[in-house]
């Protein structure tokens, strides 16, 4: 069975950095899905983050391109998310997701929430205070 298991969250100050890191297990080959990170704030919908398909090439949510960086290693089957210049609104639970890619533009129209996830993990807090 397919598991996610997200690490470092954590709580930061406004204008802070933290990275967070998911780790695939489960023979579910990295090096033929997508990956993604997906978030829920306060009082808000879970949203796309950033996804990276299995060349690695990423899109963005644009509230936070500039700012997040997502990186993965096909063969270790981790995802990583590099967040500098944190807001307060970035307060809320990040969830790592994986599927294979099923058509096209599925990375981008993942990031837009788009299309459902197969596999998810159970999130970790990310809190960011002034």
């Amino acid at each position: 069975q397919v598991q996610l298991v997200e690490s470092g969250g954590g709580s930061v100050q406004t204008g802070g950095s933290l990275i967070l890191s998911c780790a695939m297990s489960g023979g579910y080959s990295g090096s033929t899905c997508l990956m993604a990170w997906f978030r829920q704030t306060p009082g808000k919908e879970r949203e796309g983050v950033a996804a990276v398909d299995s060349g690695g090439t990423t899109s963005y949510a644009d509230s936070v391109k500039g700012r997040f960086t997502a990186s993965r290693d096909s063969a270790k089957n981790t995802l990583a998310l590099q967040m500098n210049s944190l807001k307060r609104e970035a307060t809320g639970f990040y969830y790592c997701a994986a599927s294979p890619t099923k058509g096209p533009w599925w990375r981008l129209r993942v990031v837009a929430g788009q299309v459902p996830m197969d596999y998810w993990g159970k999130g970790t807090l990310v809190t960011v205070s002034s």
